[in-house]
């Protein structure tokens, strides 16, 4: 399956997958970028839910399918609901113009996918 094809549940396996074996080949930088991601979605002045919806909006004006699939579903078990993450992505509308348009509708389908996953 080519890698910017699939439904967000595949994104993710197949992200996953992709990570390991890069792990294999990078350890230290798949460690190091782990560590800041840990670090930075951690609950501080912004708690996690609200830093996930950030890093959703990037991921749409960024045009990254598989960041909108992981960011979406990071969103989802952070406690984000479907109205707020729908916010979101109209500021990433603003921010992008009509391509951030394009992706929103790309995410809020992956939202979707992984709510009915869910629930």
């Amino acid at each position: 399956m080519p890698a910017n094809k699939g439904s967000a549940s595949d994104r993710l396996q197949r992200f996953e997958r992709n990570s390991q074996n890069l792990a294999s080949a990078q350890p230290a930088v798949m460690e190091a970028f782990w560590r800041l991601h840990k670090q930075t979605t951690a609950t501080a002045a912004l708690d996690r839910k609200t830093k996930e919806l950030i890093a959703l909006s990037i991921s749409v004006v960024m045009r990254c399918d598989d960041c909108i699939a992981h960011h979406a579903s990071d969103a989802l078990n952070a406690g984000a609901k479907r109205d707020e993450i729908c916010d979101a992505l109209a500021v990433a509308t603003l921010m992008g113009g009509g391509v951030g348009l394009v992706y929103a509708t790309h995410a809020i389908e992956m939202v979707d996918q992984l709510l009915d996953r869910t629930e």
